[in-house]
């Protein structure tokens, strides 16, 4: 089995890394009854002697050792050190060690030219040591998780600087990044600018790029509350307390209180809104820690997936959409689960990819389905979607026979769809409200390093992006004439 790292930047990145860790827990405590580090458990977790100061994986011999106490495969970084310490001080607490976190006091100031040139350069050397710790620690690293938001100053800028970082130093090792964009309401007024320098540096740094939209998200949320409103008894049960790893081996799930549909102590505002993303990254790598009929690498998503290197950006949904952590919902009927991924409602970007054009497009199906089940539906579904004419049959599909918690099976689709050259244009207009008038741009080229020539580079960026995805989607077949045998 592969090992992945997980780097969470800023506010945003380590809210949702938060509960990445809890749910991931709780599914392999859901698989794992009987306590043993086994090769899944290994993929995002250590196995440590917590005796010794440097913390030492204690020894897997013949894979079937007992649990002794559990680390996270993870790097956790913020400017501004609340969310962390609350997190190290929280029900995951125990999971992290302390030498994996980079915090300052001060934070960026909503300002990507702080994050990027400023704490990117100044903590350039220690994140390279942390990073470098973790991946000494895994016996076949393969991917590089890097979770972060668009709109903040760390966020956008220290998570990206980190994406040259690992392109430098680890360049055989994937770079996978879950990146969310701001709404256009957004409180942050210089988010636009902090987007689109960040993209820059996406289109250039990065393997696979999965968008997320906070607008997106919270109808998502809206809708599943509509579903299930909290007045129905037997809907919805209480957010469990984490999983603990005890020292006598045993993965313990926690125990679960009704709370009848008001949130618990424990739930934060954005919670359900981050377990949506977590769930996707725990379907994401399901195949690569799990085992199933047709399991799928991570290296294979971004061979398949990603035709031309710019065009890395994967429009994701998944079915069934659950909010809460351990929310027991009927299990909707197996192709009912298809159509729903690629419905407009399904989608973690405001877009509907069935009135747009098709590259490629990924299927990750978890739990009681068959081969067979996934043909039938592609087939079922084929006439309905439109993909470029060079590529008409650009599935990549992958079955692992372990379903998520609760559910008996689950659907992820990537789609790399032109349909996501609306919200990119969508952001290009908000930046260029900002930029026609150079408002707020002194705030970035005070940072030392800082160039106005890079708002510029930026923008064209972007724009050579919107235009490639708008060029593919007008691109028609053209006749090859056939070879003639001479006579």
């Amino acid at each position: 089995m592969t090992q992945s790292i997980v780097i969470q930047v800023g506010q945003c990145g380590n809210q949702i890394g938060c509960r990445f860790w809890d749910l991931a827990l709780r599914e392999h405590a859901a698989h794992n009854k009987s306590g043993v580090y086994d090769e899944a458990l290994g993929s995002f977790f250590r196995n440590v002697d917590n005796r010794y100061e440097d913390l030492p994986n204690v020894d897997a011999g013949d894979t079937k050792t007992k649990i002794r106490s559990l680390k996270a495969r993870a790097v956790m970084i913020d400017m501004e050190e609340g969310v962390v310490n609350e997190m190290v001080k929280g029900s995951v607490g125990e999971l992290f060690d302390h030498r994996q976190l980079i915090t300052d006091v001060s934070g960026c100031g909503n300002n990507w030219a702080v994050g990027h040139k400023l704490y990117g350069v100044q903590y350039r050397d220690h994140i390279i040591e942390c990073v470098r710790r973790a991946a000494e620690q895994c016996d076949c690293l393969q991917c590089f998780f890097i979770i972060h938001s668009m709109g903040g100053g760390t966020g956008s800028g220290v998570g990206t600087s980190i994406l040259s970082v690992l392109e430098d130093e680890f360049p055989e090792i994937y770079r996978f990044v879950t990146a969310v964009y701001p709404s256009s309401d957004d409180d942050v007024i210089t988010s636009p600018y902090n987007s689109v320098l960040a993209m820059h540096q996406l289109t250039e740094h990065a393997d696979c790029v999965m968008p997320i939209e906070n607008q997106a998200l919270h109808d998502i949320c809206h809708k599943i509350n509509q579903a299930f409103p909290s007045d129905k008894p037997g809907k919805r049960v209480a957010m469990a307390t984490v999983g603990k790893v005890t020292t006598e081996g045993s993965l313990a799930a926690g125990a679960v209180k009704s709370r009848g549909g008001n949130p618990s102590a424990e739930e934060k505002p954005f919670d359900r809104m981050n377990n949506i993303v977590a769930n996707l990254l725990l379907n994401l790598t399901s195949s690569s820690r799990f085992e199933g009929n047709l399991n799928v690498d991570l290296n294979e998503i971004s061979t398949n997936l990603v035709p031309f290197p710019r065009l890395h950006y994967l429009v994701a949904s998944q079915t069934p959409l659950y909010a809460v952590s351990d929310m027991h919902m009927p299990p909707r009927r197996l192709d009912q689960m298809f159509t729903d991924a690629f419905s407009r409602d399904h989608q973690l970007i405001r877009a509907d990819p069935k009135n747009s054009l098709y590259l490629a497009c990924g299927l990750i199906c978890r739990g009681n389905l068959h081969v067979s089940d996934i043909r039938r539906n592609i087939d079922r579904l084929r006439p309905s979607l439109r993909f470029i004419h060079w590529n008409t049959d650009g599935w990549k599909t992958g079955l692992c026979s372990v379903p998520p918690v609760g559910q008996p099976y689950s659907l992820l689709a990537l789609a790399n769809n032109t349909c996501i050259r609306n919200t990119f244009t969508d952001l290009k207009d908000r930046f260029y409200r900002l930029y026609k008038r150079k408002a707020h741009m002194h705030h970035y080229t005070e940072v030392e390093g800082m160039e106005a020539s890079q708002f510029a580079q930026s923008l064209e960026s972007l724009t050579e992006l919107i235009s490639e995805y708008q060029e593919l989607e007008t691109m028609q077949p053209q006749e090859v004439p056939r070879l003639e045998a001479a006579s």
